[in-house]
């Protein structure tokens, strides 16, 4: 009879370990915040001095510091202190500040890793989020972290959907970013 029951009791062990180990459907999360913002980046090519907002700062030894190099910009180091608008026009008033730099990453496609901040100063936002990720610059549409944030964004984690929504050439670029933040304290 012992012997029953101890096999008895491993098998319903057996069964509750996994039936506490199945969660059904994952919970869905809905953020507690969202935003779209747009900034848009200049790049200093020697003769636009007066509206450029990033510059290279590191070339490769083929490279210089006014034109990107070849070969998928691969090296190139770029600094940014960009302005963010509510909407895609370069022109409209800004609502804060995009500042930090993107390195290219990849000798075969364009790729480059992000690493920057929005500088929030509106009548709407007031502080600081924080962005860091690879962008597959080919990709149409691309996932970064938001890591932090300050002010009314104390602590706040998420993930910013970013997409190339104009360029003209290798001068400027405009990307829309639509942010989701999940954390919100």
């Amino acid at each position: 009879m012992g012997a029953r029951s101890l096999v008895v009791l491993l098998f319903l062990m057996l069964i509750l370990s996994f039936s506490s180990a199945y969660q059904g459907k994952k919970k869905q999360y809905k953020p507690c915040k969202q935003m779209v913002l747009y900034f848009h980046d200049v790049l200093y090519n020697g003769q636009n001095a007066a509206n450029a907002t990033s510059a290279i700062v590191g070339a490769p030894q083929w490279g210089n510091l006014t034109i990107l190099a070849d070969k998928f910009h691969f090296g190139n180091v770029v600094v940014f202190d960009d302005p963010i608008t509510l909407d895609n026009n370069f022109h409209s008033k800004p609502v804060g500040r995009a500042q930090g730099m993107y390195i290219y990453d990849t000798k075969n496609t364009f790729t480059s890793w992000l690493g920057f901040t929005f500088v929030l100063n509106s009548t709407d936002f007031q502080g600081t989020l924080n962005f860091m990720g690879a962008d597959p610059i080919m990709v149409k549409t691309r996932d970064i972290t938001v890591v932090s944030g300050t002010g009314d964004f104390f602590m706040h984690r998420g993930i910013a959907t970013i997409m190339t929504d104009a360029f003209e050439g290798e001068v400027y670029f405009r990307l829309r970013v639509d942010i989701k933040l999940y954390e919100c304290w």
